[in-house]
């Protein structure tokens, strides 16, 4: 069975004054100097409010690197003695090498530790957890950190897409804004870093028991959805930025994040909340339990709706009023939303002793997921 494990602290970092919906272009600036068209279509989907961007206003310049927010989010979580792992991820690092795990150890200074670094997207941060959980659960580590940070507006500002725009100038005087499955993301995605302290003991007022992390992969039925550093070939595979030349980076914005939205819609419920959770539904008898709390991590307030259906779909019809989401607030950090998420909650007295949360993390790359599954004591 292994040890026990407990998450007993959380934090999270977003950094500088949150932005409106008004100010984000002044912000990330304009493509081509143009206001984009799908922004307030975007914006009225998402239901996005606010949301933290580690860019000075003035400049456009980031005042932190992702490694660096990172570290703010594992100070935050306050003295908690030596630790024995620490897992990290998040979608863009700061460099291709060397792992952004160790970055963030370099950054706290802390003595020798085992360190990971996990990638992907958004599923990313659910494996972060699982490895710092089972690092604890064998024994391996008495304490284990596990932070997940993003560092999204360095990728959307518009100087990335200037190049293209300035390339495709006669394809954007007929349709002026960036091709939609770019620009759109330009408007979901947002900065900050959450961690937790997993221990192989409860520590007070309250801590989670954490029963298990599991975890899948759909990339067998669907080619990618979301994807940065590579092109979509008509038949759905990638071609990767080592095979463009560095001029290609820039006309074609190679780097930018990009999603595949008809896929996305078509395929994300099923793929990563439905089937999957259905076998676990059967597996962890959750239908015969009470979930106090249910934390789904989705990128657009579009998805609540197709989530709802698709947990009823599974078995498992939890209340809204059990749900607990802070997007409209905190903006989608990807990775690290779910941490973002999880503290906000734990930090606001709401749970109970015997209260039991779920929480569900899926991710559109290739269509991964994770769900957490935790009691309070």
């Amino acid at each position: 069975m292994g040890n026990e494990v407990f998450l007993t602290r959380t934090a999270a970092y977003l950094p500088l004054e949150p932005v409106g919906n008004d100010e984000m272009e002044s912000v990330l600036g304009m493509v081509g100097g143009r206001p984009s068209r799908a922004r307030r279509m975007v914006l009225r989907s998402n239901g996005i409010q606010r949301r933290h961007y580690a860019l000075d206003r003035e400049t456009g310049e980031p005042v932190m690197s992702n490694a660096e927010m990172a570290a703010e989010a594992v100070r935050a979580l306050g003295d908690i003695g030596e630790v024995g792992c620490l897992a990290t991820a998040t979608s863009r690092p700061d460099q291709l090498m060397p792992g952004h795990g160790v970055m963030v150890h370099g950054v706290l200074g802390w003595p020798r530790l085992e360190v990971a670094s996990l990638s992907g997207v958004c599923v990313a941060g659910a494996a972060a957890f699982r490895y710092a959980w089972l690092a604890v659960r064998a024994g391996q580590a008495k304490r284990a950190v596990a932070v997940a940070s993003e560092l999204a507006s360095l990728g959307l500002h518009a100087r990335n897409f200037d190049a293209e725009a300035e390339h495709k100038v006669q394809a954007l005087a007929e349709r002026p804004e960036i091709a939609f499955e770019k620009d759109f993301l330009r408007w979901m995605l947002s900065d900050g870093a959450g961690a937790v302290l997993l221990e192989d003991r409860p520590r007070g007022p309250l801590s989670l028991r954490v029963d298990w992390v599991e975890m899948s992969s759909a990339a067998h039925e669907q080619p990618a959805c979301m994807y940065s550093g590579a092109e979509k070939n008509e038949d759905g595979s990638l071609t990767g930025w080592q095979r463009y030349s560095s001029d290609d980076w820039a006309n074609r914005s190679v780097f930018t994040v990009k999603q595949d939205v008809k896929l996305l819609n078509e395929h994300v419920i099923r793929l990563t909340l439905t089937e999957p959770l259905r076998e676990l539904v059967h597996k962890h008898k959750l239908a015969e339990q009470r979930i106090d709390w249910f934390l789904p991590h989705y990128s657009s307030n579009f998805f609540a709706e197709p989530v709802a259906a698709g947990m009823a779909a599974a078995g498992l019809d939890i209340p809204r009023e059990r749900w607990f989401t802070n997007l409209v607030e905190k903006g989608n950090t990807g990775s690290a939303s779910p941490y973002i998420m999880l503290d906000e909650l734990f930090r606001s007295g709401r749970i109970e002793k015997g209260h039991k949360l779920l929480m569900y993390i899926p991710e559109s790359g290739r269509f991964s997921t994770g769900f957490i599954f935790m009691e309070a004591v």
